[in-house]
């Protein structure tokens, strides 16, 4: 996607049309699950607007599975090797991409038998999270959230970029997780999620939402 203009909206008003837009959205690879990205820094919340999309596709009678990627993270032993503070791991090495293609988009692909497994490591507790395997209904999406998401070649069918500015990134991340400020940096240069999504969406104030795409 090239350079586009943003028009401002509300976030219940993205959230309704990009439910819309959803509706009518068919897999390129026959699959009946479509399977959408919400890419952005945790400062930009798209988890929020993952389940802003996953509500306004409830009320119009589509099921939807959100999936949050920071529960396919690697365990502590693996993801820290290097250290607390090391962005090219948090970059590189941090996402279980293996078992994210095995528990989730393996299962949704065309053939597949629709059984995801919603989350698998909990980070916090650095222990399995043992949650039971859900059915996704063809028909049914799949909303995946999380950083730097679309580095990994995932058979994304529509993807989200939510935007901060470098300023703003900066601003709104805790003082605590700016050493993976870097890492977002190389993203932006390595992959250009605000060119290579096909929604794009600025946060920079979280009031007031701009969008286009």
């Amino acid at each position: 996607m090239g350079r586009v203009r943003l028009e401002a909206i509300t976030w219940e008003r993205l959230g309704d049309l990009l439910a819309e837009r959803l509706l009518d959205l068919k897999p390129a690879d026959g699959s009946p699950w479509p399977r959408i990205a919400f890419d952005g820094a945790p400062a930009a919340r798209p988890g929020d607007l993952a389940e802003r999309v996953a509500e306004a596709l409830r009320i119009r009678g589509r099921p939807s599975r959100v999936v949050d990627a920071h529960g396919f993270l690697r365990p502590a032993s693996v993801r820290l090797e290097y250290g607390h503070h090391d962005a090219e791991a948090y970059y590189d090495g941090w996402l279980d991409t293996g078992a994210l293609w095995r528990e989730v988009f393996g299962p949704l692909e065309a053939g597949g038998d629709g059984r995801i497994l919603p989350d698998l490591w909990d980070p916090v507790t650095d222990r399995a999270t043992r949650s039971s395997y859900v059915e996704l209904p063809p028909g049914g999406l799949l909303l995946l959230h999380g950083p730097l998401l679309l580095r990994h070649w995932f058979p994304f069918d529509l993807s989200v970029h939510v935007l901060l500015s470098p300023g703003a990134l900066r601003r709104r991340t805790p003082e605590a997780d700016h050493w993976t400020l870097p890492a977002f940096e190389s993203y932006e240069r390595e992959t250009g999620p605000a060119a290579t999504a096909d929604v794009l969406v600025r946060a920079d104030d979280p009031r007031h939402p701009a969008w286009g795409g």
